[in-house]
């Protein structure tokens, strides 16, 4: 690392701990005595999202994720902790596929696998518009399971 006081690149690591999704490091130059902290994060692979129609790609977005989720669950017993647990852990199954591109059911379907679990409700409203549901036979089958 290159020290922010002397700008010389001579350091040593005091401490190392874990911070959640980080690593924090106390260092001392070796040039100046200068202590400062430095912040390690694995960096993410940006994910690209296949739209329905197969033609159209677009990067992933977090704020598009929690807002479906909210939107099927509106005025249900699901709150903003369990909307962002659940958008983490769809994140977290996407990361684990290790695919720059994923298709969009893909999302959809692990988003209606955890809502199914969470709120029955939740669950109908995300896939009625998912699935893009035009009768209401759609609905009787997807509740029947």
């Amino acid at each position: 690392m290159i020290c922010p006081h002397c700008k010389e690149d001579n350091d040593k690591v005091i401490d190392t701990r874990a911070n959640g999704d980080s690593v924090r490091r106390r260092r001392e130059c070796l040039s100046c005595s200068n202590r400062f902290t430095t912040h390690e994060y694995v960096e993410k692979v940006a994910l690209t999202v296949i739209k329905r129609d197969g033609s159209k790609r677009e990067s992933f977005s977090r704020e598009k994720l929690i807002g479906g989720i909210r939107k099927a669950c509106v005025k249900r017993p699901v709150g903003p902790e369990k909307i962002e647990e659940i958008a983490k852990t769809v994140e977290n199954e996407l990361a684990a596929l290790g695919l720059q591109e994923v298709p969009y059911q893909v999302i959809g379907d692990l988003v209606m696998r955890h809502l199914q679990q969470t709120d029955p409700v939740a669950y109908v409203r995300f896939a009625s518009v998912y699935k893009e549901f035009q009768e209401v036979g759609e609905f009787v089958t997807l509740v029947r399971g």
